[in-house]
């Protein structure tokens, strides 16, 4: 399969163009990839478990997931991967927690970028290491999509794996390279994957490390990760979900005095960012009605301990980019 789509290929809208799909892939993956096995690093994002997914109904068992956790993943992430995957799927997934090896690394970090380097950096170490205890692997998996071969020419380093060392080099296996986004979910529901992991809202590398701004410490990013799932929650019951193409928390490293159980004391802030975006170039802020706003408000600041207050960032990309750091 060439790096370029067919202008003859039809948009996969429906579910029977996805089977058909998924069919085609099946028979191409076995036939490329024979008795072999294959690798993936497993991320439980919306494209590398639809290959994950693809790749199991193919050749099932030769398919090695490795799901690294680094501490930095929404609430549930890492359990939601075990349990579809693990439990449902049958798939041979290599679970490994790391959460305490990229929390050191990054105790006393605030510059972002040096915060992304710690990330991406261990989580190739860690992703190598477990590549190295496994044997007879001849190909690698990846979740490349087209977006990102019209972005990129064709590398994608920054997303998945790509910066293993270069005396491991496997023949890739991209299946689902010539689809975009919108086709990929649709193909994640004809393979059965469920909602929740489909329709998730893009994530970046880093997860919630470029969230908790500033030097990262393990209560605020606790506190982060509360905030945010009761923000998903309340925008899945009331509808917005579907309605905004990206909403998260992001908690600042700066205290300000607030008042709990008749005494002062202080917290941290929660801001909320809500944005819509048809190619994250530009965003516009999606309007969210006050009453569901200040039900939010009420949730986190009585639920989760250490935030005192909730923000609503009303900033438009440009001037300000979709995340915070």
């Amino acid at each position: 399969m060439s790096d370029v789509r067919p202008a003859s290929m039809e948009r996969i809208t429906t579910p029977q163009l996805a089977d058909a799909f998924i069919a085609q892939q099946i028979k191409e993956v076995q036939a490329q990839v024979g008795d072999k096995k294959v690798l993936l690093a497993l991320s439980g994002g919306v494209d590398s478990s639809v290959v994950a997914a693809l790749l199991i109904k193919a050749i099932g068992k030769q398919l090695v997931c490795v799901h690294v956790n680094h501490g930095l993943m929404r609430k549930g992430e890492s359990e939601e991967v075990i349990e579809v995957f693990r439990n449902q799927l049958d798939a041979n997934l290599v679970y490994v927690d790391a959460t305490d090896r990229f929390l050191n690394l990054l105790e006393g970090v605030d510059e972002p970028e040096k915060k992304r380097k710690i990330i991406g950096g261990e989580f190739i170490k860690v992703f190598d290491e477990e590549a190295r205890k496994l044997e007879g692997i001849s190909f690698l998996a990846q979740g490349t999509i087209y977006p990102d071969i019209l972005e990129s020419d064709g590398v994608k380093a920054h997303h998945n794996v790509g910066g293993l060392p270069e005396e491991m080099q496997f023949e890739l296996v991209e299946p689902v390279k010539l689809l975009y986004k919108d086709e990929v979910r649709v193909v994640g529901k004809a393979l059965g994957l469920p909602a929740s992991m489909v329709d998730r809202q893009p994530f970046p590398g880093p997860g919630l490390g470029v969230r908790c701004l500033g030097a990262i410490t393990r209560d605020r990013l606790h506190a982060l990760r509360e905030a945010d799932a009761i923000l998903r929650e309340e925008f899945d019951k009331n509808g917005l979900a579907t309605k905004v193409w990206q909403y998260f928390i992001a908690v600042p490293d700066m205290k300000s005095v607030g008042v709990k159980d008749d005494k002062r004391y202080e917290g941290w802030p929660a801001i909320i960012r809500a944005v819509n975006t048809k190619d994250a170039m530009t965003a516009t802020i999606e309007e969210i009605p006050y009453e569901i706003l200040h039900h939010i408000t009420n949730r986190i600041t009585h639920e989760v301990d250490g935030i005192n207050r909730v923000l609503l960032d009303l900033t438009p990309k440009p001037i300000g980019t979709i995340e915070w750091e």
